[in-house]
């Protein structure tokens, strides 16, 4: 006796999915870590530090070193949490049933006021 598989298949909609960009969120690091204890400092966002300006010698390193700082709580970059942010391309061809049917209505009732 032989036994039958059968597979269906359903159309997905098309969503691809693409990293626009990095934020850093509230700070974690642990204050009071060497007396055993949990504290942190409260500091909401990542909010980079800016350079002095003034006569520093070591050019784009420093720079990129007061980048990774942050300017509110003056820890580094990766005590803070990481959030990524996602942008949403659906496909058109899903939705195309749905747009001229309601772009019609919407003209309609702009030229009847």
């Amino acid at each position: 006796m032989m036994k039958r598989l059968v597979v269906l298949r359903r159309r997905e909609p098309a969503v691809r999915f693409s990293c626009c960009g990095v934020r850093y969120g509230e700070c974690r690091r642990n204050h009071a870590a060497s007396t055993g204890g949990h504290a942190v400092d409260g500091c909401r966002e990542f909010i980079a530090a800016e350079d002095g300006g003034g006569g520093n010698s070591t050019g784009a390193v420093g720079v990129a070193a007061a980048a990774l700082k942050c300017a509110a709580c003056g820890c580094h970059r990766s005590f803070h949490r990481r959030v990524q942010v996602y942008e949403v391309a659906w496909d058109d061809d899903c939705d195309s049933g749905d747009t001229s049917s309601s772009s019609p209505s919407s003209s309609s009732s702009l030229s009847s006021e």
